[in-house]
């Protein structure tokens, strides 16, 4: 039977829905989950054959105009078995638990890997790992009611709507999970985790203004929601009639969540693949990679931790592999780069799993105190609609958004229209002049976490103008 379901009203008929297929409510335990992929490894009659197993619950609230739009959740479970002959492998999914369904779904995959072609990078799965402890499940966000998302939402739309002129629009979206894995040789892992994410955009009547604010966090407590409502509607306020000045090399001061717009995409190329065949931004000439070579200032420190109370991320990449800290770049220098178990093996290396979460080191300087040392600069909030020019030197293009402003003689002069450019996170990080403490940032790319700082650099390239508010 199937379990997956949705709702636009009381949870509590959910939930009740859910316990029907999991004694725990949304989110399946350890135990019964590991039950579950033992049973699925024993139908198998593949070479190899492996399960991932995910269950939870999502709960929103949607807000625009001044209004409460929609409030909703949705409880699903999802099982997908991939088969292997040899070279050969497929996968096959169902969200239908029962026994009758969870063969079915076998038997498809080993049909469907059967017609497969052979794959050379095929790895044979994993024997059972160690993996290392991580808390990242809150009872304060996988508790939540209804009328606490309400809650916060209000923050928003309270100064919005006493204000008269301004109109907030926003999204809170609530997590609980638990992902498994497991295969025919044993293996076993199992995560639990929740994660709280606020985005907020407050526009002014006119058209002219806008400000955004973001948050998340797996911890509900740690998100403040009314400070974060403050930012984005005095943004909007700040930023009305912007006016035009000349695209060019300027100072900037990006907020943490402009600068992890852009360098998180640095994780993406921290392939170790991609640099050693001569395609990325970390080869060497003449053949190899630039590990051990200094690549940006010596402030700056890129790591990947599962632990680290900021990130809190799952700690086994999708084949089971263990990830713990991996520093990628130490001091401004690359101390490491990334490999899959098929590249690890093939050059000798060991494999790391592609970093999950990440965070670049943070420092001591206040944005105020950023401002008060430019004399003439930028202050961007967030960059949006970022997309790759240059995979060899991490190029991307992209727009500002939502609050840019001049700083003349260390203060905030006046809003400025938007900016197109073009830029790279190495050649960002080479340009740096300050560092701010770091902050897990509400919009991400990366698909975990990702923790920054604001930081201060000088000839960022903006390019040209934008109207766009």
């Amino acid at each position: 039977m199937s379990w997956s379901a949705s709702f636009r009203g009381d949870p509590k008929r959910l939930l009740q829905r859910a316990a029907e297929f999991l004694p725990d409510g949304a989110v399946m335990p350890r135990d019964q989950a590991q039950s579950l992929i033992e049973k699925v490894a024993k139908m198998s009659k593949a070479d190899e054959i492996s399960v991932n197993l995910n269950t939870g619950y999502q709960a929103d609230v949607r807000f625009a105009a001044n209004q409460m739009s929609t409030s909703g959740g949705v409880v699903n479970g999802q099982v997908a078995i991939q088969s292997a002959f040899g070279k050969k492998h497929a996968a096959a999914v169902t969200n239908d638990f029962s026994d009758e369904s969870l063969r079915r779904t076998v038997a498809q995959s080993e049909a469907l890997a059967k017609l497969s072609p052979d794959d050379p990078e095929t790895m044979p799965g994993l024997p059972p790992q160690t993996y290392v402890p991580v808390n990242g499940y809150f009872d304060s966000t996988a508790n939540l009611t209804p009328e606490d998302r309400a809650r916060a939402a209000l923050t928003a739309l309270e100064p919005a709507r006493k204000a008269g002129d301004l109109k907030a629009a926003g999204f809170i979206v609530v997590n609980a999970g638990a992902n498994a894995l497991g295969n025919g040789h044993g293996l076993f892992a199992y995560n639990r985790s929740t994660n709280a994410n606020y985005t907020l955009t407050v526009r002014t009547d006119d058209g002219t203004g806008s400000g955004w604010a973001g948050a998340e966090h797996p911890d509900w407590k740690q998100i403040d929601f009314a400070g974060q409502s403050t930012r984005a509607i005095e943004k909007a306020r700040l930023s009305r009639n912007p006016v035009a000045i000349e695209p060019g090399r300027y100072t900037v001061i990006l907020e943490p969540q402009a600068v992890g717009d852009l360098v998180q995409l640095m994780g993406f190329a921290l392939n170790a693949r991609g640099a050693d065949e001569g395609r990325s931004a970390f080869s060497k000439q003449g053949g190899g990679n630039k590990i051990g070579e200094k690549i940006v200032d010596s402030r700056v420190t890129i790591f990947s931790d599962p632990q680290d109370p900021q990130l809190l991320a799952q700690p086994y990449d999708g084949q089971g592999l263990p990830l713990s800290r991996q520093v990628w770049v130490e001091n401004g220098v690359l101390k490491q780069l990334f490999y899959t178990r098929f590249w690890g093996q093939k050059q000798g290396k060991q494999p790391t799993g592609f970093p999950s979460s990440i965070k670049l080191a943070g420092g001591s300087t206040s944005m105020d105190d950023m401002i008060k040392s430019t004399p003439r600069g930028i202050l961007v909030t967030r960059l949006w609609y970022l997309r790759q020019v240059d995979p060899r030197t991490i190029l991307f293009t992209g727009l500002t958004r939502d609050g840019t402003f001049l700083i003349e003689n260390g203060k905030i002069s006046k809003a400025i229209k938007n900016f197109r450019f073009n830029e790279s996170p190495l050649f960002l990080l080479s340009n740096l002049e300050a560092i701010g403490p770091a902050v897990r940032i509400g919009g991400t790319e990366q698909g975990g976490p990702v923790v920054m700082p604001p930081i201060k650099a000088h000839d960022f390239n903006f390019t040209s103008l934008s109207d766009a508010v």
